[in-house]
């Protein structure tokens, strides 16, 4: 079997989550960078990983790797890439984006020009074409160079991953669906346990916690770029992955999901939102001001993504409902709360200090992520009857 790397982004600060992901799928670690993982595995892990990831922001196929620090550099790297053996004689082919740190070359346009003419000339020689109808499959892309080390992919997603299928409406400042899982896999949180959203919006959150406990596949129900790559995959490899991930979907009997927000309207598009995605039985949802935060059991977890106050009249009213969401935390037995947000004054308001916090970036915004650990609850072999 021939051997592929595989590169999957993802947010900054969140590598860790991704490498777990992607060992726990079985295949081998080859680098963890800033924002990056890559991996290698046969031509088929590019269905695996594209449907099952959770934190990746798409799969990236490596063509190749070369030093460059000026354009001639660039070109010659560029052509000496095998773009024959992804990239059929009506193949689709361009730069769709090219990104650079700290090297010689850092304009994206004329990365993107000298890159083109290089794939060009290249495969004018091997295909004996001095015009290309490129009426075919799309094969886009993607470049990063950092200390003119030259990375060369082609993107296997197309759509990036956080576009799961299920929401085609958010309130403000929603949380992407990826940065919602990887959240989620930074803290204890499992299907037995209490998951409460007080700030819930168009429900990403719960909605991504319950296809973890019913182990439905994140990518599921939507498409990839390159299931029309059939020169290179055949087209029941992707059924294959399919149909084995449906077999394992495994819906609890009884979860303890809860979503609350003030407006009503918000909530009718999480519940669209959560039947979209096949788990609207998992989740309650249901208009509720944070003041009304409550809950009998004990051990239970808040991971909210609360206002941010992005507005002047919003950030005016930040400071009572941060100190509303700790008293009614603080109220609550035992439990923990994970809470994202771009307010530096969260601990404050909440009046605790976090146990762990861990700066990220949502979207363009630079926020932190706030982690309040509560006690673990007891063995179940130490709970008496």
């Amino acid at each position: 079997m021939d051997l592929f790397e595989f590169t999957a982004p993802c947010h900054f600060g969140l590598e860790a989550v991704l490498k777990r992901e992607i060992t726990n799928l079985g295949f081998k670690i080859m680098e963890t960078t800033d924002g990056r993982v890559t991996f290698s595995g046969g031509i088929e892990s590019m269905c695996e990983a594209n449907i099952r990831l959770r934190s990746a922001e798409r799969v990236l196929l490596k063509v190749g790797e070369f030093k460059a620090e000026s354009f001639e550099e660039l070109f010659q790297g560029t052509l000496a890439c095998p773009w024959e053996k992804f990239i059929p004689e009506d193949g689709k082919f361009w730069v769709t984006k090219a990104a650079s740190v700290k090297s010689a070359l850092f304009s994206p346009s004329d990365i993107q020009s000298v890159m083109k003419k290089a794939m060009v000339d290249r495969l004018h020689k091997i295909y004996n074409k001095n015009i290309f109808p490129e009426s075919g499959a799309h094969y886009p892309v993607r470049v990063f160079i950092k200390n003119d080390i030259v990375t060369v992919c082609l993107d296997t997603t197309g759509t990036s991953l956080h576009k799961r299928g299920y929401r085609e409406m958010a309130g403000k400042a929603p949380i992407s669906e990826t940065l919602a899982a990887a959240l989620i896999m930074l803290t204890p949180w499992n299907k037995d346990r209490i998951l409460v959203d007080p700030f819930c919006g168009s429900g990403t959150f719960l909605i991504e916690a319950a296809m973890m406990a019913a182990n439905i596949a994140p990518g599921l129900k939507r498409s990839f770029l390159s299931e029309s790559w059939t020169n290179l995959i055949k087209e029941d490899s992707w059924a294959a992955v399919r149909e084995k991930c449906e077999s394992r979907i495994s819906i609890p009997e009884k979860t303890d999901l809860q979503g609350y927000d003030a407006d009503k309207d918000v909530i009718a598009v999480a519940r669209e939102n959560a039947a979209k995605a096949g788990v609207a039985q998992l989740i309650h949802f249901q208009v509720r001001d944070v003041s009304a935060l409550s809950h009998p059991k004990k051990y239970g977890f808040i991971i909210t993504n609360p206002p941010y106050g992005e507005r002047l009249e919003e950030l005016e009213a930040l400071p009572a409902l941060y100190k509303e969401l700790g008293e009614r935390f603080k109220a609550l037995d035992s439990w923990s709360a994970y809470i994202i947000s771009s307010y530096e004054q969260t601990e404050k308001y909440m009046g605790q200090k976090a146990n762990k916090n861990r700066k990220l970036y949502n979207g363009m915004i630079k926020t932190y992520f706030y982690q309040f650990e509560g006690p673990k609850p007891p063995k179940k072999h130490d709970i008496k009857a």
